[in-house]
């Protein structure tokens, strides 16, 4: 089992890995081993509030299926096992950050002297648009 939060614990057997080939640079390396490790974990074994899994979901990104998986491709590494550990980092961290209620905005009034700044220039911008048309053409 593993604890997220003090409310969400996730069970070691939900998150499946299977390990792939890496894309990209790294010569013989990349071509013979899958050292690439994949992901998939899905949310739907986990009761979260409402809340939770719509942060969640945006979060999450394109990182989740329709279906309800998170897919995660970890290949920073050569190895298997740190592949694997980056992975289920990654899924942790995505789930503690989701599990973090935002905090309200309050809304604020404008300083005065804000007020005056901004009207300060709009008056510049306004004469330096005001001189540009009076001049006069002289042939």
């Amino acid at each position: 089992m593993v604890r997220i939060t003090r409310d969400i614990v996730i069970d070691e057997n939900d998150i499946e890995i299977s390990f792939i080939r890496a894309s990209g640079p790294g010569g013989q390396n990349v071509n013979k081993l899958s050292t690439a490790a994949q992901l998939r974990f899905d949310t739907r074994r986990l009761t979260l509030a409402p809340d939770v899994a719509v942060r969640l979901a945006r979060l999450a990104g394109q990182r989740l299926t329709k279906d309800g998986v998170i897919v995660i491709h970890a290949q920073r590494f050569r190895t298997q096992e740190r592949n694997r550990a980056d992975a289920t980092d990654r899924l942790i961290e995505l789930l503690r950050e989701a599990a973090i209620r935002p905090t309200p905005r309050r809304a604020t009034k404008p300083t005065f002297g804000s007020k005056q700044r901004r009207l300060e220039s709009k008056k510049r911008r306004a004469d330096v648009k005001a001189r540009r048309g009076s001049a006069g053409f002289e042939d």
